[in-house]
């Protein structure tokens, strides 16, 4: 076995990333394999590679018994020790059986093998990679579609983009570059397979925290998404620091920010609303942009009943009830909403009691919506 050999496994080393004693121990077990077929042994051996000299020899293990009863596994122990005094039962003992022209075939017979394993190291190297791309945003090149997925180029893998988590409003075209949310990463014996989603409510959280600095820093952290993909979503955020206007560091000057988001996911329409931890405050924020009268908290159920002025109802419940329906999904609370006049129906506003709006809501709501930033 020449030093090319040796050569060749450093290489592939230092240019693959494959782990040198993986590439050592596929070749040993490859040269194992050779012997026995070759040589039609069934006696346990053991391969050694010199690197220095470039030699391979092949050594026979038996182990010592008092009586032996397989002797292509076994030897004497009086055997044994006619070879050394110093051996006792249980002992294994090596002799070298190097056959003259076993590097010939050997190399013929570990080629494959090797090749083999090399393949599932770089598998493996690849896997790696990418697990720890799990929950964060890739950019890829669409490369074709079936009836089940649209496969796209992350570089060194094809990801599958299942119809499921599509985004009804979008057309895939080959060759198009675009943005993918990594969901899972698993191994098999044919490579990594990677699953992303242009669905997921934390594509849309990963592309704020890649827009907006503050997020990425750790200045304005987003608490919640509720996302109908492609049509409408909205995200809660939060500074700890009061001199900071978390709604307005995710809008960015003139609108920047936010609108470079909405263009990545084709016009998706995006709410975005400061988080309280008072449920009044933040039930109140999340309905936006309808206006708010009174909000009447449940703790135990953890619901809330919202009373808006007449005009504002069709506004806050949302086409199909999508404004409600994120505002729930937002808050993590049941929210029931009601006219004014149906709540003083209901005795749950008095007759002659006064609301002013502005006690409720405040000035913490924004709305990215093409044209009309109120339109719903």
């Amino acid at each position: 076995m020449s030093s090319e050999l040796f050569d060749a496994i450093d290489y592939l080393e230092k240019e693959k990333g494959i782990n040198k004693e993986v590439l050592m121990e596929a070749l040993e077990a490859a040269l194992i394999s050779a012997y026995k077929k070759n040589f039609k042994s069934a006696t346990n051996v053991r391969v050694d590679l010199d690197e220095k000299s470039g030699g391979m020899y092949v050594y026979a293990r038996k182990q010592i018994v008092e009586e032996v009863l397989d002797p292509q596994q076994e030897m004497s122990i009086d055997e044994a020790k006619k070879i050394d005094p110093n051996y006792d039962i249980d002992d294994v003992l090596e002799i070298e059986v190097t056959p003259k022209d076993f590097g010939r075939i050997a190399a013929q017979a570990a080629k494959q093998v090797v090749t083999q394993r090399v393949r599932e190291a770089e598998r493996g190297v690849i896997f790696s990679e990418y697990v720890d791309r799990e929950d964060d945003v890739m950019t890829g090149i669409i490369q074709r579609k079936d009836a089940r997925f649209t496969y796209i180029n992350l570089g060194k893998v094809e990801a599958r983009l299942p119809v499921a988590e599509q985004m009804p409003t979008e057309e895939y075209h080959v060759h198009d570059r675009i943005k993918v949310y990594v969901t899972k990463v698993e191994n098999s014996n044919k490579g990594p397979h990677i699953y992303v989603s242009r669905t997921h409510p934390g594509l849309l959280k990963r592309l704020f925290e890649m827009e907006v600095p503050e997020i990425y820093d750790g200045t304005v952290e987003i608490t919640s998404v509720a996302r109908e993909a492609g049509d409408r979503s909205k995200i809660s955020v939060y500074a700890p620091d009061p001199e900071i206007d978390p709604v307005g560091s995710c809008v960015g000057q003139r609108g920047g920010r936010v609108q470079a988001i909405v263009n990545e996911l084709k016009g998706e329409k995006i709410d975005i609303v400061q988080w309280s931890e008072d449920p009044v405050v933040y039930v109140s924020n999340a309905l936006s942009p309808a206006k708010v009268l009174k909000v009447l908290v449940e703790e135990e159920d953890k619901a809330t009943t919202v009373i808006v002025p007449d005009y504002q109802l069709s506004l806050a419940i949302g086409k199909r009830g999508q404004n409600a329906r994120l505002a729930a999904k937002l808050t993590g609370w049941k929210i029931d909403i009601k006219s004014e006049t149906e709540a003083r129906e209901e005795g749950l506003l008095a007759q002659d009691e006064e609301i002013n709006e502005e006690d409720i809501v405040e000035d913490s709501f924004y709305s990215a919506i093409e044209d009309n930033p109120f339109h719903d």
